[in-house]
Formats: C-alpha cells, structure tokens, sequence
C-alpha cells in the first residue's frame, strides 16, 4: 500500500513506544531502567579492595581511582545526554551506531550485547549467592571440590530461567519491582555513613598517578568502573516517556541522574567507610555485608541482605528478559536462526533462557561463584559498547561542527573524544590485564556470533522495512527493560503503551504479476515411496485415486541399502523380499486397469529417489512421513527432510490412517502463501489438483507482525502496522485469486494469526482441508537445525495430508 504524504519509517518512529500512566517523571523512569546500575555498588567494591589493600597502597590509590569514576561517570552521562536528545526512538546508541557506521556495528553491537547479557547472569546471581552466604557460612563449604553455593547459585539458575521463560506477568508478579528497595538501601548505607562516621570525601593524592602507583591506580579504576554497566538503557528509555522528543530526552537524562548520582554518592561518601570498616581478605563476608552490619542498626542490616538478594535476583532475571527481547529483535530482522527466536505458550523466546542457564551452570561448577571471576570480562563487553557509542557520538558531533562551527560545540566534541579515550582505554587495561583470566573470549564469541548473524542474513533475507525496524526496537528498548526493570509497569497493569499515529490515506498496491499465475502444470507421472511396512502402504490410496483421475502412470519405488559391514544373504533376502511385495502390488493394481511398474534401486531411499525422478521424469512423489518403525521421521532427520533437501518436484506427504479407497480427495485445499512472489510457485499445482477433482481452494496468508502479546497492551503500538499488514496481505491474495478464478476454480481467501506455522495448521484442523500445500526451500542438515523451516513445523504438527512445493534460493526448482 502507499502511505501519503509519510514516510514509513519515519512513521514507525512516530508510533515508537510510550509508557503513557506509569512513566509519568523520571522518577518513575529510574525505577524502570535503573536496575542493573544501582545494584553495582553492592558488589564492586570487593575486587577493588582488594587489590589495593593486598599491595598496601590504598591509602595512596583509593581517592584517585574513586574520583577518576567520578569523572568518567560525569563525561560519559554528558554524552548519552547528546544520544537521547539525537535517538528519541527507543534504539539509543546500538540506533546511533547503527546510523553512524552501518550495519557491521549492528552485528558487533548485537554479538557482545549476546554475550553481556549471559555475563549479567553470572555477576548477578553470583554476587546473589555471595550475599547469602555472607548470612549462611555453610554454603562456602565444599563436597567433591565443588561449593554447596554453586549447587545454590544452579538451582536459583533454573527458577529464573523458568519463571522468565513463563512471561513477563508472572515474572514481574515474582521479582517485583526491587530497585526502589535497592535505592532505599544505598541511602540508608549513605545516611549512616554521615551520622557515623562524618561527612568525608576520598583524598585525592596526585602521587598514586606517578611510579609504582599508577598501575594500581588504572587497575583499581577498571575494577570500579564497573559502576557504568547499565548506563546505556536510559538512551533506550527516551522512548518510554510521553511528550515531545526534547522533553522525553530530557525526562530519561533525568532518571540516569537519579541512578548514576546515587551511585556516585554512595562511592564518594560510603566508599571510605567500607575501606575503613571492612576486610577484603575475608573470603567468607562481603565487604559490603561487613560495613552494613557496622553501620546500620538491627535488623536492618539483615533486611538489607534480603534487599541485596531480591534486587541481584531481579537483575539476573532482566538480563534473561533482556536476551529473549534481543533474540526476538534479531529474529524479526532475520540476524538468528527462527528457532532460536521461536516463541513457546507464553510468547516468549525461551531457547535463549535455557541456553542462558545452561552456560552459567557449567560456569558456576567450573570456575565457581566468586563474581570477582565474572566482572572483569563483563566490564570489558560494557566498555567495547560504551567505546563504540563515544566514538559514534563523536563522528556525529564532528560533521555537526563542520557544518556549522561553534565554542560549544567545539567543547562538547573534546569532551566526548575524551569520554572516548577513557572508556576505549579502560576496555584495553581490563583486556590487557585478564587476558588469560577470560577476556580472549570476545575473540572467539564476537566472530562467531557475528559470523551466524551474517550467515542467517543471508539465508533468510532482509526483513521488511517495518519488521527491520521493529526488530531493532526489540533488540534494544525492549531488551533493555527487563521485567524487572518494568515491574512498575507490568506488575500493576496500570501502564498503557500507546502509539501516536498519524492520519494516513490507504491506497491499494500494485501488486507484480509472477510468471507462476496462469502457469499450467500436468502430473502424467507419478512415484509412490514403499518398503513393505503397512505405514508406508498408506500412501497407496491416494497415489491410485490421483493416477485414476489423472491418467498418469504409477511407479512403485524402493530402495533397498547394502551394508558394507552386513552379510550379502542379508541383503540378497531383503531385495528377494521387496521385489515380491511390490510384485504382487502390481499385478493386483493392473487387474484394475492401472497403468503401474515398479524399480528396485540400491542405495539410500532419497538419494534413489533423486536420482529416478530425474531420469524418469516424474512429476509428483507420494510418501507417508512413516517409515518402518512407525515413528514420524521428518524431525529425526529422516527420508522425508531429505527428500525436499534433494528433488525438484512437488511430494505429497500422506499422514494418519488412509481408507482403503479414496472417493473424493481434495475436495477443500488450503494453501499457504507467504506474500512473496516465489512462494507462488505453488499454484500451477494447487490450479491441476483443484480443476481435476473440482476442488475449492482457500489461500491463506499470516501477515508478517510483531508479537507483541508478551509486552502487555503493546497491540496499540503496533496496531496501525499489522492492520497495513493485513490489508497488503489481503491485496496480493485477492491479486492471487484473481488469477486462479479465471480458471473457473472456487477462491477464498483469508489472512489471520501471528504465527504461520501455528496459525496455518489450526485453519487447516479447524476448517477440515483435505490438502494443505505449501512451499519448501529445501534446507537440510545444519542449515535446517540452524535455520528452520516453516514447511518442517506445518509437517511436524499437522495430522492431515501436505503437499511440498520445493524453492531454491528463491527459484522454482521445477
């Protein structure tokens, strides 16, 4: 369809997402996003510590490294100012860097915000269990080499990874939202600090950057930074305010003031009462639990801990609702395989959780749960993005000034190089340092990972403009606020999101006449799949009623394998046996008059099957998608997967119990379009089947929209785009059936559901089609476990008979 007078994706950014009843003020807005920041203090003072102490030079170094993050907490939320008031859609700075470097920075953003999010798991739910056991000792006691807080830390592991994978409901019902208890925490830590111990900031001592300090100072400094981790979700935010873009950005500036300045608080002011109070060799209290048992009067230190673990729980849980987002986005922009991005009953992608839970498992019994062991490598990824975004906002602000040269804009260039410099810098000491210790894995994750993203581009194709779009709102809003981050919003159901949309006059599409429209397709030749089990003879049915209304000749069709390692007897007996069988088969079916033969080929069934389709010039294969054990093969595998792998000709899979004659075999066929061109390719044969057995043929289309059932109320943001989905649906199927009408056949059309696969097979149940028939690209092997196949979930679900057109790479095969 055309839109007047707008440009589509500017009006997908215009109906960008916002939190209209509950992200009121930037309050409400540090509640939502702050999570994972606000709960760094909590565990970072530990790794820092000791360093510094261990080497006796934290009298010298503390205040340096301290007012160093201080710093770069000042110059790198300066910058993300800039970020929000530039990418007011929600995508902030994978959105700018995106725009600033193309889509190379897409795929790398994506691979170590993949890689993050696992990360986050791990210094969450390890810090977690370091705060329970700081109340319950035991758990630092070993059996087998192994800590009972690993056993801990995998059963907490698989609850979160269970409750996320049950919605985002029950998920924000469960955590809660914590980080208004967290805040309350650190200024209660904060408060105390002052009335106990006086109101002292760290000493600056210019001596720890000279000499044998100032390795200790940088180490300290990229061991605290790891206060920024989170930063980047408040330029997701912008979008999830009302109001224009300026006061928008200016409300998501605001609550990164709220987090970042209660963190820089507590570093200033509790920071030097932890070093006071507080003994970092002591592996079995954290240096935080030691200084609220001092500072804060019974019990509160105790509910502090039940705070600590709830909010650290919380994190662990977002960062799992952060990878099911970031695997739908990718998914929608065709960066991962569909079945990583598959969504399960609760609309949510929960292959990603459990591959989630199962790394950080592995990791927990192998490198233990010391979240010192995690937070170096996780600080890293943090600064690579911070790194990309700083330069991204530099490159932008250079071509700004010149364009148009200013003081100011001269200054804020400065500051962002140098905003750039520090966290480019941070990330080379963390990798320079903890190499070894785990930083080389970016060098195998990253390549790897953008190496599948690229792969699955590739294969799948580019997205449609909208779906791209809403994909990269996925990966990076929505992946951004983890339910618990959101649990204002999803546990009260008082929030709406709504979409401002634009008046827009609709106007029919021309829609490109394919070379398949009109193409006409005769079936004189037919081969049936036997190996003398009762489930493959299921076929015979429907092969003998399509050949008798056809005319076409009939071949029986066995392959029989000769095994190298097996006895040739074996082998002479087997052969022996199926040339009886299908002997018999067709003696009985020429009495009837049927014009039938039958080929014994050695080999495996597919490749025999290849290869006599091709020099035969058969037109239609008909098989049962059971073999000899009776089990369904196209999962495992088996001859049917193969076979849309291999031939380039339409197969017929028979399913279920076939009656002994066929009367009326298609007398409703339902098949399945896509809304491309190629997918067309089916209909010269849906039109034969339809005008030989006077069949009524339905054309179904699943318009291609986001699910949007697991973000509550987010159909309104959408709405305006799966309504234009529709209607460009509803416009190449009325195009379709134009077509096939002229050839007196009955069309219906009908365009419904989210989720092809699901939705075609319910119509099909529901309606009571006789044939569904729809199109393959013929993957196979390691591209279909990786890739997916609507064709293969339509097979694996549906009961009834299908009818595979195969496509390759777009092309009709046939």
């Amino acid at each position: 369809m055309i839109l007047q007078a707008v440009d589509y994706q500017q009006r997908v950014k215009i109906m960008a997402v916002k939190v209209s009843h509950k992200l009121r003020n930037s309050f409400e807005g540090a509640l939502a996003g702050g999570g994972d920041p606000a709960t760094s203090p909590l565990y970072v003072f530990g790794p820092f510590l000791k360093l510094i102490v261990v080497a006796g030079v934290a009298e010298i170094t503390f205040g340096a490294s301290i007012w160093l993050v201080i710093l770069t907490i000042g110059i790198v939320s300066a910058m993300y100012r800039l970020v929000m008031s530039w990418v007011t859609d929600g995508s902030g700075g994978s959105g700018l860097n995106e725009e600033e470097f193309g889509g190379w920075a897409v795929k790398i953003n994506a691979a170590i915000t993949f890689v993050e999010y696992t990360l986050t798991f791990l210094v969450s739910m390890s810090a977690m269990v370091t705060f329970i056991a700081d109340r319950v000792p035991l758990l630092n006691e070993s059996i087998l080499g192994i800590q009972y807080r690993a056993f801990v830390a995998i059963a907490l592991s698989v609850l979160t990874g269970w409750l996320v994978n049950r919605g985002p409901k029950m998920a924000a019902r469960a955590f809660g939202p914590a980080t208004a208890g967290v805040l309350l925490l650190l200024w209660a830590m904060i408060g105390a600090t002052i009335w106990k111990q006086g109101f002292q900031l760290p000493d600056l001592n210019l001596s720890a950057f000279s000499g044998e300090y100032l390795h200790f100072t940088i180490g300290g400094y990229v061991r605290i930074l790891a206060v920024m981790t989170g930063i980047e979700v408040f330029a997701n935010l912008v979008a999830a305010f009302d109001g224009d873009d300026q006061v928008r950005g200016k409300r998501a500036f605001n609550s990164l003031l709220i987090i970042m300045g209660t963190t820089a608080a507590t570093m200033l002011i509790v920071g030097p009462a932890i070093k006071e109070l507080s003994d970092p060799t002591n592996p079995h209290v954290s240096v935080f639990t030691q200084t609220m048992d001092a500072l804060l009067p019974s019990p509160l230190p105790h509910l502090g801990t039940l705070v600590g673990i709830a909010v650290l729980m919380s994190a662990s849980a977002a960062s799992a609702q952060g990878l099911q987002n970031l695997s739908l986005g990718l998914k929608k922009r065709h960066y991962i395989p569909l079945t990583l991005g598959q969504q399960n009953n609760y609309d949510v992608a929960d292959k990603p959780v459990w591959i989630e839970v199962g790394i950080a498992s592995v990791c927990f019994l192998v490198i233990g749960t010391n979240e010192e062991s995690y937070l170096p490598i996780y600080a890293a990824g943090v600064f690579i993005l911070l790194s990309m975004t700083g330069w991204a906002v530099t490159k932008r602000l250079i071509r700004e000034l010149r364009q148009r040269f200013s003081i100011s804009k001269l200054l804020l260039v400065v500051g962002t190089i140098l905003a750039s410099i520090l966290t480019t810098g941070a990330t080379g000491v963390i990798f320079e340092e903890r190499f070894s210790e785990g930083a080389w894995t970016y060098f195998l994750f990253v390549p790897v990972l953008y190496g599948v993203f690229t792969y699955s581009r590739n294969r799948l194709g580019t997205p449609s403009p909208a779906m791209d779009y809403l994909g990269q709102l996925d990966s990076t809003l929505l992946a951004g606020f983890g339910f618990g981050q959101m649990a204002p919003v999803l546990a009260t159901g008082e929030g709406e999101i709504s979409a401002e949309t634009p008046q827009i006059s609709w106007e029919p599409e021309p829609i490109e006449k394919s070379k398949w429209r009109g193409q006409k397709r005769n079936i004189e030749k037919v081969a049936i799949l036997l190996d003398g089990s009762v489930y493959a003879a299921q076929a015979l049915p429907m092969a003998k009623r399509i050949c008798r209304s056809t005319g076409a000749g009939l071949t029986l069709l066995s392959g029989v394998k000769a095994y190298s390692h097996g006895p040739r007897e074996q082998f002479e007996a087997e052969l022996s046996s199926r040339e009886g069988y299908l002997n018999a088969l067709v003696n009985q079916m020429r009495s009837n008059a049927y014009d039938v033969d039958y080929a014994i080929r050695r080999g495996d069934i597919a490749n025999v099957t290849q290869a006599f389709t091709k020099t035969n010039h058969i037109d239609l294969v008909i098989t049962t998608t059971r073999g000899k054990s009776g089990q369904k093969h196209w999962m495992s595998g088996g001859m049917s997967s193969k076979l849309m792998a291999k031939l380039n000709i339409p197969v017929i899979l028979v399913q279920g119990e076939q009656p002994a004659e066929i009367v009326d075999p298609f007398e409703k066929i339902l098949v399945a379009l896509d809304g491309s061109i190629v997918s067309e390719c089916a209909l010269p044969y849906a039109s034969f089947l339809a005008q030989t057995f006077g069949s009524e043929i339905t054309l179904i289309s699943v318009p291609e929209v986001p699910e949007v059932e697991n973000y509550r109320a987010a159909a309104d943001v959408v709405e305006d785009l799966r309504r234009e989905a529709e209607f460009k649906m509803q416009n190449f199927l009325d195009a379709v059936a134009r077509s096939l009408r002229a050839d007196g056949i009955k069309v219906n059309t009908l365009v419904r559901g989210s989720r092809s696969a699901h939705t075609i097979v319910e119509t099909r149940e529901e309606e009571g089609y006789d044939l569904l028939i729809v199109t393959s690209k013929g993957r196979s092997g390691f591209e279909l476990t990786m890739i997916g196949s609507v064709a293969e979930r339509i097979v694996e679900y549906s009961e009834g008979s299908v009818c595979i057109v195969p496509v390759l790479n777009g092309v009709d095969k046939s």
